[in-house]
């Protein structure tokens, strides 16, 4: 009888295992969203980050062009949103909701107005042809001056031996 009361112990614990599993693996809902820059210009791009939201979900906002989508992920999970272009500046929240979870997490940040600068592409473009012109009348410049100026000094040598 021993054995048949471990087995019957044995056998209720792996099943309250077995139903505490899956609440285990279900989210909390959205938790520490943040946005990369908080300031952004209309028609630029703004990166969410959240946790919490382990079979993805979306992001949203009136500031938006579409929703963002939040992949699923154990830990923190990316999304990046376009700002639209006719955005009115000023302030904006966006909300985070995960597919499996009712809950809603708000984060607030700011859309600037006109497109900002381009930083970035300084370098990878290539001289124009102005610019190649001017570049080689420089050095052709260059090098009739240095030229006449070795001619002339060789010629005040001669004249003093």
């Amino acid at each position: 009888m021993r054995v048949s009361r471990a087995c019957l112990v044995t056998a209720t614990a792996l099943a309250a295992v077995g139903l505490v599993a899956p609440t285990a693996t279900a989210t909390n809902g959205p938790r520490n969203v943040n946005v990369n820059p908080f300031s952004v210009h209309q028609g630029g791009v703004l990166t969410v980050s959240a946790s919490g939201c382990g079979h993805g979900g979306t992001v949203t906002s009136n500031a938006f062009q579409r929703p963002a989508h939040l992949p699923a992920s154990d830990t923190t999970s990316f999304a990046t949103a376009k700002i639209r272009h006719n955005a009115t500046p000023g302030h904006y929240n966006l909300a985070v909701k995960c597919n499996d979870n009712a809950l809603v997490a708000t984060h607030q940040f700011t859309v600037l107005a006109g497109r900002g600068a381009r930083g970035g592409i300084g370098g990878s473009l290539g001289p124009s042809d102005t610019e190649m012109k001017v570049g080689g009348g420089l050095v052709a410049a260059a090098a009739i001056g240095g030229g006449l100026f070795i001619a002339r000094r060789r010629r005040l040598n001669r004249g003093e031996v």
